[in-house]
């Protein structure tokens, strides 16, 4: 099964977006947008930009985890992934997103 972005309003009345992989694992979740359309717009954007290695900043957190954001062209963090055990489940989780986003359909739920 194929990727897909679930795109849903939170309950501040935000809208998100989330791309889950073919086991329905989520891999990059967005920030709150303030309309449908920029939710739109963001999911454009990880298509475009998922592809492209250049665009993952790859960190660890505080508790010595791993994760990733992937950024647009100016630089700003259109998705943001959970945190990982160790850097090769980071890097598959980069490499999902390279593989998922670009022909994933996109649903409202």
């Amino acid at each position: 099964m194929a990727g897909k972005f679930e795109l849903y309003r939170d309950k501040g009345g935000e809208f998100r977006f989330r791309l889950k992989a073919g086991n329905g694992q989520v891999i990059l979740a967005s920030e709150g947008y303030k309309t449908k359309a920029s939710a739109r717009n963001g999911i454009d954007s990880v298509r475009r930009n998922g592809p492209v290695d250049a665009r993952y900043e790859r960190k660890e957190t505080k508790a010595g985890k791993h994760m990733f954001n992937l950024k647009a062209t100016n630089g700003q963090v259109i998705g943001t992934s959970e945190s990982y055990e160790s850097e090769g489940s980071r890097e598959n989780g980069i490499e999902s997103v390279k593989k998922n986003a670009p022909e994933a359909e996109m649903v409202e739920v």
